[in-house]
């Protein structure tokens, strides 16, 4: 019998998984394997999203096992040797063939194709699958032959295709799998990927990181959230996302299964639903795989030279919660207690560090790598230059969100931001979004004392706007 390994990516899963339906089909004894590299690229997933992946593991493997088989590991921590190291793996199991799913990162997309054409001429079987997009970023193309960079006609060209059916294994295919045994494996926990300090005690109130509990996200969304979504997708208080993002990260879940999840339900969900949102994921690993540049430099290459002011102190207030604007601090602590972040609320902490700080956006983008638990380098990119002004269907520079008006729009009665900056609970809805405006009297009544129980702004919303359209002219005049 011939043997197969399944090198497991951001595929976490064994439905709708093509490599493995393509093995089983062929008759293979299989032997699927993750490899944790801490070496090989710049974009080594940052430690929320890590702590996904450990316990995406855990569950992957009580998968397999539940089928007879189990999941192989495999660390790499010395540079420059993760061909090695795979072919080793390949050699030392005897295997005649390796399939894979493939990634989009620019220096990842390199490597595989050396590895690939380095194994064919080696006499394996070297095969890799779609596995993490509903479409690829190659297959859809502009009318000179070219890609897009502007979403709605990339949108409209994407409905013109048909996206491929789920690949099934049966129960009966599933029982005769004749699985390979491992000849050589570490432990998840020697893989290191939970914190050392306890940052992550919260994340437990909020994630079940296994793929049943995407599921079931998934059937409550089709089921009951999809018929709300446009009216509740802005209000962060309210619980009207799918949260489906750190699922789709690490592949618990397909693109493909829920698309068709949405299909079968809806007929018009696909134009003005949460499908367009996928395809908005859809349109940044477009742009990522065409412009390889993007998670560093900007898309518009005028923008290298904007004029940012890089200041530690506005940073790190920005971080941490600390700016004065409750919108934003409740944003900035809801990512650091839970690894996640309304969407809406993204762009409003975004803009203020942008805007209003003029901070680098690839300063803001490397945070949210390293605190999202759903950190995706395509759909972050894409987000940051969206408010730096420099990518594509980007954000003017010159529109610049008032984290006040944001905030008494998006949160109106003070939900969200009593939630996550309890300070402010007492503080009336006519002041909770600019509590410096509150009599100071008043203000004291409710236990608020500004620049010791609560910040005051880090700037004013008048001159954050002012330097911002200010940096933004002479940018402009520059260009001249």
């Amino acid at each position: 019998m011939k043997k197969c390994i399944i090198w497991l990516r951001k595929d976490l899963r064994l439905t709708d998984h093509p490599g493995f339906a393509h093995a089983i089909e062929n008759g293979y004894q299989i032997l699927p394997i993750f490899i944790w590299d801490e070496t090989e690229h710049r974009w080594q997933d940052g430690a929320a999203s890590q702590w996904w992946l450990h316990h995406a593991l855990v569950d992957l493997k009580e998968q397999l096992q539940l089928h007879g088989g189990d999941l192989s590991l495999y660390k790499i921590d010395s540079r420059g040797k993760f061909s090695a190291s795979l072919i080793e793996i390949i050699r030392e199991h005897q295997a005649d063939a390796i399939y894979w799913g493939r990634r989009y990162e620019p220096e990842i997309i390199e490597r595989d194709k050396k590895l690939k054409k380095h194994l064919t001429e080696q006499g394996y079987e070297a095969k890799s699958f779609n596995t993490h997009l509903l479409l690829e970023p190659h297959t859809i193309k502009n009318k000179s032959g070219g890609h897009y960079k502007v979403f709605t006609p990339y949108w409209k060209e994407c409905l013109t295709h048909t996206i491929e059916p789920l690949t099934t294994i049966s129960k009966k295919e599933w029982e005769r799998v004749s699985w390979l045994e491992t000849k050589s494996s570490t432990s998840i926990d020697d893989l290191e990927l939970l914190p050392s300090i306890p940052w992550d005690e919260q994340f437990y109130d909020h994630w079940q990181p296994t793929r049943k509990a995407g599921l079931a996200r998934l059937t409550e969304m089709v089921k009951s959230k999809a018929k709300t979504y446009n009216q509740q997708r802005d209000t962060p208080s309210v619980d009207g996302t799918s949260q489906l993002s750190p699922y789709l990260q690490w592949g618990q879940i397909s693109a493909r299964e829920i698309y068709h999840a949405f299909k079968k339900s809806y007929n018009d969900i696909v134009e003005k639903g949460y499908l367009r949102q996928l395809f908005w994921r859809e349109f940044s690993y477009h742009l990522l795989f065409h412009e390889p540049h993007t998670p560093e430099r900007p898309l518009r290459p005028e923008y290298e030279n904007f004029p940012w002011k890089a200041d530690k102190k506005s940073l790190t207030a920005w971080q941490t919660g600390q700016t004065g604007f409750p919108i934003v601090d409740a944003g900035m602590r809801q990512l650091w207690q839970t690894g996640w972040m309304h969407n809406r609320v993204r762009m409003i902490v975004g803009s203020l560090l942008v805007k209003h700080l003029l901070q680098d956006w690839r300063d803001g983008a490397s945070w949210f790598w390293d605190t999202l638990v759903d950190a995706d380098l395509a759909n972050n990119t894409m987000g940051w230059q969206w408010i730096g002004g420099c990518g594509a269907d980007a954000s003017p520079y010159f529109r610049i969100f008032n984290p006040i008006i944001q905030g008494e729009k998006f949160d109106p009665n003070g939900d969200y931001v009593r939630k996550y900056c309890p300070e402010l609970k007492d503080v009336p809805n006519k002041y909770l979004h600019k509590p410096w405006e509150m009599p100071e009297l008043e203000l004291a009544a409710t236990g608020v004392t500004l620049g010791k129980t609560y910040p005051y702004p880090i700037i004013s919303h008048e001159k954050g706007r002012e330097n911002a359209l200010k940096a933004y002219g002479d940018f402009k005049a520059s260009l001249e």
